[in-house]
This record gives C-alpha cells, structure tokens and sequence, in this order.
C-alpha cells in the first residue's frame, strides 16, 4: 500500500530489515527511525486530503479489485470514516453512483484498460448519504506494466456540481436566447475584423475585407428568399453587400466602417435585393467590441425584417400626408369663405357705424341703427364660427377666462333670438333656481357664442310653438349647469354618436333648415378649453337636451344688472377725436367699391384728412411715388397685384420707404395677421372696419410729435 502512495519510495531499499534509506538524503537509516518518517508523511497526507473537501484520490488495483480511496470529499458525501471502507471492492464503489450513470462507467473505465490513447476524464453523478445528487469527475490515469497490461487505475476524483450548474445556467440562457431570436425572427451576424476595414473601388468587390471573418446566419438569407445550397449563401459579406440597394450602400458602407472603428453606433434601415428580385427592407443593429490588438474589433448584430413595417409606415405617411392636405385645402376654403363674406359685410357695418355719428337723426332712426348693427355683428359672429374652428385646429383660439354671470349672458342672447323665437311661436322659459348672483369661471364672449348656439339651435330645430326652457342649476358645490332643453325633432339614436363632428349636419343638410354643420363642434372645444364640460341627450320626435358645466367663482362684488357687456364684435365703442392739427393726405388703395365709398364718406367727416383713393394697385403706386401721402391703406386682396407685393415695392423705393402702410383685409385668420406684421406693415385692420380703431390708427401714425 505505501508504494501506492509514494509512488514505490521503497523501490530499491535494502533487505535488511534493521535498516531503511532516507530519500531525501539517500542516508542508510535504521528500521525505526525509518519507520517514524514514513508514518509522519503518511499522516501529512492523509492530513491534505482530509482537507481537500471537494477532492478524493483513488487507486484501483485490477489485479486485487480493491479501490482504495480517501479525501475531504468522501465526508462532503456524508460517509465518514467509519460508514466507508477505505478498500473497496468495485461493486462497492459503484454503489455510491447514480445508477443511471453506472453502465457508461464501466464502458469508459474498459475502454481506459484497453486503448492506450483513450482519455481518462469519466463524470457521473454521486449519491449522498442524505439522497441528494453531486457531480463527481475522475481524472484517472492507467498504469501498465511490462508486459503493457494495466494493473492500476490512479488519479483524483472532484466534486464539479457548481462548474455543471453554470454549465446548465449558460446552457439555459443560450436557449432562452435561441427561442428568442426564433421568436423574434431576426437574423444573426458576427464580424471578427483583425484590421482596417476601408470600402475598396472596384465594382467587383465592394469590400477589402483583409483579415476579417464574416458569418451570416442562415435566417439572414432565408429573409430574403435564398436556400442553404444557394451559391451565394457562402459568400459573406461581400455577397451581401452586392445585393443592397444603390442608394443605401454608401450610407450602409460608412455606417458599418464607423461602428467597426467604435465611433458610431451601429442601427441601420436599408433595402436589399430578395432572390425573386423584389425589395427587402432590413434594419440591421449592432455592438462593436474592441479586441486585443490595436484596429481589430468583433461585431455582434441582427438583421430583422422590417418590410411590413415599412409598408405601414409609408401608408400612415401618406395617409397623413393626404389628411395634411385636405385639412389645408379646409381651411383654405374657411378663408376664402370668411374673406367673401366679410368685404360686404364691412360696408353694412361701416356705413350703420357713420349713420349712428349723425346727430340730426330721430331716436326711431337710431333705433333701426341699432338692430342693424345687432344683426350685422351677429352674423360677424356667425362667420366667425366657421374661423373659429380652423383656429381651434390650428391651436391659436385665445381666451381670457374670469368671472362671468350666466344671468347677463342669457339676458344677451335672449335679445338676440327674440325676433327668430317669435317667427316661429316658441314659448321661452327660464328657470334660475336663486342663482340669478352666482359667477362661473369662463369667457363671457366665447360664453355667449356657447349658449346662443345651443339656444339657437333648440329654436331652429323645434317644431311650431314649441317650447325652449333654459335652467340653471347647482352641480354640487362647485359648479353650475346651464340647461338648454326643447320640444324639436330630437336627433335618431344611430347619429348620436357623429354629432359633434365637423360639417355633419346628420341629415339636415337635405332640409330647410338652414346650418353649417360645425356649430356644436366649436361649442365643444369653447366649453372644454374653458374648462367646463358639455353632454346631451335627446329622443327622436321629441326634442333634445343639451348642457354645459362650468366651475364656480366668488363674487367680485359687481352685481349681475351692472356687468360690463362686451359682444363678439362690439362696433358701438364711441370714436375718439381725431388729435392731428395739421392737413394730412391718405392714398387708399382698395377695388371694391363700397369700401371706397365707405372710406370717403368716413374721412370726409374730418377736414384736416385729405382721401385719394385709387381701385388698382399700378395706379396707387404712381400716385404714391407722385404725391407722397402720409399714409398709405392698402387692401391685401388687390386684382391686378397683391396688397404684399405693393408694399414691398414701397418699402424698397427710397422715396416712399418711410411712409407708414395699413393692410386692410377680410383675411383675419392669426396665420393671415402674423403674415402681415412679418412682410412690414405698420398695422394689420381687419374688415369688417370698426371705425373708432381707425381713428386711434390714424393717431398714432399721423401724429406730429
């Protein structure tokens, strides 16, 4: 047994029992003393390998078949020294393994005994005391004797159960990453690049690859329609990069060869020919890794499949696109429209604002004044809904939120349909449940275009002698609702749901009734950016009722009798006087010829101001460059030139560069007003003209300070 240990330490010692040879030294010892040195080195091994705990040797005599073994790793096992013979037979040492192991042992040990050549390394799983399972390597090695028949099995056996569970762990993660990749459908690639990558000219090669190594996976090529037997499938990347569109490739090119030099990232979309000659489009993504030696760098990436995606994307685009369009050709037409019916409206209002300056009329007459100028703001308001909209889809509709009385409000707009309430017999009820002081949070004028379209509306689609019945009442304790209910027409159930949308006017189109279909829809957007709410409900054939919400505010003290008013478009703001103390000339310049009239009848009122008015744009020029006024109104819309184009000629002549111009236009969208405070005008007036901005114009730009 000592010679297995010591690996035949008494190979060669003398017969003579009384004496033994120190190795070390090669001393003649005597038995005893030799004896004391083999059992202290004994015990120092047997120390070391109590101590290995992961480790046990093991040596097999195949001519006694006794194993011996021993180490740290038999008590890891739970066998201590007592419950394990330190010689074994095999059948016992075999009892200690799995038995699913035990036939592919023995096979590896006979192939150990009888091929010099075959390696030594067998693992298989160990069996605890406490039946739980390890996994043991033996490192053996086959000791043959002269005649080359093995006659000892030597070597280490090891505990390797954390090297197998990383090993599972790694194996577990690579086939997680596996079904994600299959799961992704993505294609995988790998660059090993050792040198400079740089695109080469020649037309047959795009690439000068020098050392590099470039592998495809087969999903690469699947993607666009190629078998693993396809020659070009071996090509790598050279045969892919012929395939990638002529418009992608220099992009491709420079993008790859800045992520191999680790400067950008590497996340590309570019088209590649498929084998049926079709397009495919790829996003290809990577990471660049720099290697061990300077310039060499490997490049993991995948390549997925993005011509779906790609066929969506162009299809919303172009959707959008057409959408952009048709939204603009909208609101082109909203501006045409308001631009059409503001010029006449600008001499109705225009002319009732002078006729109410005539002192010499009876109260009757300024009576009649009065509804005219009612009328004709109503329907400035009117025009202005169908702006409204494109403002509020532009985002440019602004509002000045503050304490408002709903009683005030109401009272306004129940003067304002009383005349188109009693054409039709319509019975109006208000019911103010003690709320006539009470204040909500909103924009008294946008407040009013709120409820005069509800209420208008309750009256245009009522029935003969109908009944309207507007109801204030307290939500909870912190805001109020404003009922507008009626006994009209009702809206059918299958409608309900299109009826705030824009220029829908649910079948009513094909009725007398008269509308534009977009009256609820700005309702909406006023209530909810003023912060308050709206709802409705309604039953076919028997009318329909319709409500906004607003949140309280206390009372600032002003009763509700004595609110100021202001309306949408107030044209009753008294004209201040005009401060000038000297003779002023005016050009005008305008094609339509009741605004000239308009314009002369105005300016006539004041002797100090001097009109000449010209109806084409050529001619206004000469009169300007001729008798040089000091001021210039220029009508934006012009026939034969543009009111912009006049003023950049003006602005450019030296002579008349300084002579301040005023746009008057029907065109009062905000894009429209922004237009022309960036091409140079000293002031941008809108039609219809309210006089008394007018005068405060010619103050300030006639002034002689």
């Amino acid at each position: 047994m000592l010679e297995k240990i010591f690996g035949g330490a008494n190979k060669g010692a003398k017969s003579d029992s009384n004496s033994g040879t120190n190795r070390a030294t090669g001393e003649e010892l005597p038995v005893a003393k030799f004896t004391a040195e083999v059992e202290a080195e004994f015990d120092r091994y047997d120390r070391i390998f109590r101590a290995s705990r992961g480790y046990a040797f093991l040596d097999w005599d195949l001519n006694s078949g006794k194993i011996y073994w021993k180490g740290g790793l038999l008590s890891y096992l739970g066998y201590d020294e007592h419950g394990i013979p330190k010689e074994a037979s095999a059948e016992e040492f075999i009892c200690f393994m799995h038995p699913d192991d035990v036939d592919a042992f023995i096979e590896n040990i006979r192939q150990l005994v009888i091929d010099e050549n075959h390696a030594g390394n067998i693992i298989c799983r160990g069996v605890k005391v406490d039946g739980s399972i390890v996994w043991i390597e033996l490192r053996l090695d086959a000791i043959r004797g002269e005649d080359g028949l093995v006659t000892h099995l030597s070597g280490l056996m090891s505990d390797i159960s954390p090297l197998k569970a990383a090993e599972e762990a790694l194996k577990d993660s690579e086939a997680r990453h596996t079904r994600i990749l299959q799961g992704a459908n993505d294609g995988m690639w790998e660059w090993s690049v050792n040198d400079k990558v740089v695109p080469v000219s020649d037309e047959s090669q795009h690439w000068s690859l020098n050392a590099g190594n470039f592998i495809l996976s087969q999903r690469c090529w699947e993607m666009l329609g190629f078998e693993p037997d396809d020659a070009i499938v071996s090509g790598g990347l050279v045969a892919w990069r012929k395939l990638i569109h002529p418009d992608d490739g220099e992009r491709y090119d420079e993008t790859l060869i800045e992520h191999a030099a680790l400067l950008e990232p590497f996340d590309i979309e570019y088209r590649v020919r498929a084998k049926d000659g079709s397009w495919r489009w790829i996003r290809s993504r990577a990471q660049a890794h720099a290697g061990a030696t300077e310039g060499s760098s490997t490049l993991t990436g995948t390549n997925m499949d993005i011509t779906e995606l790609k066929r969506v994307e162009n299809y919303v685009n172009k959707t959008k696109e057409e959408a952009v369009a048709a939204n603009q050709s909208k609101s082109d037409f909203l501006s045409s429209m308001s631009h059409e019916l503001r010029t006449p409206l600008n001499a109705i209002l225009g002319f009732a604002q002078i006729f109410e300056l005539d002192l010499t009329i009876n109260s009757e007459q300024r009576s009649n004044i009065q509804e005219i100028l009612s009328a004709g703001s109503h329907l400035v308001e009117l025009v202005g809904d169908v702006l409204d909209l494109a403002k509020i889809e532009e985002g440019q509709l602004s509002l000045s939120l503050g304490p408002v009385f709903p009683l005030r409000v109401l009272n306004e707009c129940i003067i304002l349909l009383k005349s188109q309430y009693e054409k039709c017999n319509l019975l109006l009820e208000i019911e103010w449940n003690g709320l006539e002081s009470q204040m909500i949070l909103a924009d008294s004028i946008r407040l009013k275009q709120v409820l005069l379209n509800l209420m208008g509306n309750a009256g245009k689609y009522n029935k003969v002698a109908g009944h309207v019945r507007v109801e204030c009442s307290l939500v909870d304790s912190t805001s109020m609702r404003i009922c507008v209910a009626d006994t009209g027409l009702g809206i059918a159930a299958k409608l309900q749901s299109q009826l705030f949308q824009s220029f829908n006017r649910l079948g009513a189109e094909h009725s007398s009734i008269e509308g534009t279909g977009v009256g609820l829809v700005i309702t909406k957007q006023l209530v909810e950016q003023m912060g308050g709410s709206i709802g409705f409900s309604s039953r076919e054939n028997e009318g329909s009722q319709f409500w906004v919400e607003f949140p309280l505010t206390e009372n600032t003290g002003v009763t509700a009798s004595h609110q100021s008013h202001q309306s949408l478009k107030n044209t009753n703001t008294e004209i201040p006087p005009l401060t000038i103390t000297s003779k002023k000339k005016i050009l005008y310049v305008e094609d339509n010829l009741s605004n000239q009239n308009l314009m002369q009848k105005f300016i006539s009122r004041y002797p100090l101001l001097g009109l000449t008015v010209s109806g084409m744009a050529v001619q206004g020029l000469f009169l300007a460059r001729s008798s040089m006024p000091d001021l210039i109104i220029l009508d934006v819309n012009l026939t034969d030139v543009s009111g912009y184009e006049l003023l950049e000629i003006l602005k450019s002549d030296v002579e008349t560069e300084n002579i301040p111009v005023i746009a008057l236009s029907a065109n009062v969208l905000s894009h429209d007003i922004e237009k022309g405070e960036k091409a140079g005008f000293d002031r941008y007036l809108t039609k219809p003209l309210n006089l008394s901005q007018l005068v405060t114009t010619f103050n300030e730009l006639l002034s002689e300070e």
